[in-house]
């Protein structure tokens, strides 16, 4: 599978996930729902912003989609500096920061490899 239809389809489970259950989804993010009860409205914008991401880049063909990869990629750099300052700043433990930064570093990573593999095509 391509990395980007990867990044993009991961992007939709886990936004549908969230969605749905934003509690849980955030325990599985390892975040305490209980001592803030704001968490699932902020899970669920997390969510759709997911989806419809995830959405668009499988949708598109070309340069719209090498476009949209360079957005998932700025989105998801974002995503790892906020894991990164949630330890760095004490909100969430440095064994959890490091849990929220992983997947989005590696979604970064994925989004290099397959704005690469495009342009080698091209």
């Amino acid at each position: 599978m391509h990395p980007v239809t990867g990044i993009s389809v991961g992007r939709i489970a886990i936004g549908v996930g969230a969605l749905v259950a934003p509690d849980l989804a955030g325990r599985l993010f390892r975040l305490n729902t209980q001592a803030n009860p704001q968490l699932p409205y902020m899970t669920r914008m997390f969510a759709s912003r997911e989806i419809a991401l995830g959405a668009v880049t499988l949708a598109s063909r070309g340069r719209t989609r090498s476009a949209l990869t360079a957005v998932g990629i700025a989105v998801d750099g974002a995503d790892a500096y906020a894991g990164f300052d949630a330890g760095a700043t004490g909100i969430v433990s440095p064994a959890t920061s490091k849990f929220l930064m992983a997947p989005a570093v590696g979604a970064v990573v994925a989004g290099l490899i397959g704005l690469t593999l495009r342009r080698k095509r091209a």
